[in-house]
């Protein structure tokens, strides 16, 4: 039983019932996500309609808490009826399986509950951090420069747009938007839609945002792996453009920004060295969980802190009695800030740079092998309204998850995405065949 507010003798929270209820959530976890989530024989989804599944898992919150018993349901509820990201046949978006060792620091990082803003309340992971992000900079080919951790690889765009714009214009920071002429933006019809967002929520304008042809720009925003095809822009060939009329080149590697791990794959992002910025997101192709990503700068000028910093005096007091220049937290817009370098730091820790490889590497030769087989099926297309029908059978009946979409003026493709290292050929084969079992009477 709980101590009453009025009692100030005793804490709220009770240790040993507290960590007790951990430890059987615990299990449900392993025994749910990790063990059935994993297996092949179990279903990818337990698909219910919304109003069903609001009944099942008893949203409401009321005054009074419940039981642990009723606790640990609901827990178990809550990874039944989840769709299982780990599953060998999740295929639907880029992210997906699970490392152990990633998801150790996951579990590490919001245990310790800590906040990556200065050296004082983050020890360990200021000096991890910056380790972990010289590591992506030596593989884009950069012997210094500057970065950070994002939430998410629209947040590392922007970044970049923002660095870009303040470059140039360095009274945008404190006379606003009406100091500046017109700008634009150039990048491809491919591009990810953040590069819109970013422009709206930044002040530029949708409209601003030139798909390669238009006015001259101050910022050029490239694409290795875009979201959909996975395409590479050809970044030597930009960077002259780039280099010749000073403009800030910026690569959105959000996806295929890992192939700099692979011997046999990195030439697809030869000039990357080039680039002022790179966005790049490991919880993608090197799975190490949502979320992971970076934003890597060649600058060496402070340039992000000077563009961000507000210098809050209760945070990063200049008369500190260590190097303050660890205090890292005025380089972002946030102030609060999670710990997302952890899980990628033991992950490679645990497989090396060659470990990171082999993932890379069997991605490509998955996605090669499921592109060989379509080839040899006689009539594997999928035409008109064939996939929403084909997408509702899957995930009612939880074989697998696969997203589907239409491209330009062509009809609707399934966009299968390869690369959880649990994924084996037979789920390759499973794929192609449960496509066609689902769909061979329409």
């Amino acid at each position: 039983m709980e101590p009453t507010t009025g009692d100030l003798t005793d804490p709220l929270i009770n240790h040993a019932d507290g960590q007790l209820f951990l430890h059987e959530a615990f299990k449900i976890i392993v025994e749910e996500v990790l063990c059935k989530g994993t297996d092949v024989k179990e279903k990818v989804c337990e698909w219910r309609e919304p109003e069903e599944l609001a009944r099942l898992l008893d949203l409401e919150l009321r005054e009074k808490g419940e039981p642990q018993e009723n606790l640990l349901q609901r827990v178990r509820d809550v990874a039944k009826y989840s769709i299982k990201t780990s599953h060998p046949r999740f295929f639907n978006q880029q992210f997906a399986g699970v490392d152990y060792h990633s998801l150790a620091g996951r579990f590490l990082s919001e245990a310790l509950n800590t906040n990556l803003f200065t050296y004082e309340v983050a020890p360990v992971f200021v000096l991890m951090e910056a380790e972990v992000l010289r590591g992506l900079r030596a593989l884009v080919g950069w012997t210094e420069g500057d970065g950070l951790f994002c939430p998410g690889g629209s947040t590392s765009n922007m970044y970049a747009m923002n660095l870009a714009r303040y470059r140039l214009y360095p009274e945008v920071k404190s006379q606003g938007l009406r100091s500046l002429p017109q700008l634009t933006v150039f990048t491809s019809p491919e591009s990810h839609y953040s590069v819109k967002k970013g422009a709206a929520f930044m002040g530029f304008g949708m409209d601003n945002v030139i798909l390669v042809k238009g006015a001259v720009p101050f910022l050029v925003s490239c694409t290795s792996g875009t979201t959909v095809q996975g395409a590479f822009d050809p970044l030597d060939l930009i960077a002259d453009v780039c280099d010749k009329h000073k403009l800030w080149l910026h690569v959105d590697a959000a996806w295929g920004g890992s192939v700099l791990f692979s011997k046999k794959h990195s030439h697809l992002m030869k000039g990357v060295h080039r680039a002022n910025s790179v966005a790049w997101n490991p919880h993608k192709m090197l799975v190490a969980g949502l979320q992971c990503s970076v934003l890597l700068l060649k600058d060496t000028t402070d340039l992000l802190k000077k563009c961000h910093c507000a210098n809050a005096t209760y945070l990063f007091q200049q008369d500190k009695f260590y190097d303050v220049n660890l205090d890292i937290g005025d380089k972002s817009v946030q102030c609060s800030r999670k710990v997302d370098c952890l899980k990628l730091w033991l992950m490679w820790k645990a497989v090396g740079s060659a470990g990171l490889e082999q993932r890379v590497d069997k991605a490509f030769l998955h996605a090669r092998y499921v592109v060989d087989q379509m080839k040899k099926r006689e009539g594997f297309q999928l035409l008109g309204d064939v996939a929403p029908v084909i997408k509702e059978r899957m995930m009612k009946q939880g074989t697998m998850m696969v997203g589907y979409q239409p491209l330009g003026d062509r009809v609707n493709f399934f966009r299968i995405t390869i690369l959880s290292p649990l994924v084996s050929q037979k789920d390759m084969d499973f794929f192609l065949d449960e496509i066609e079992r689902l769909g061979n009477d329409l």
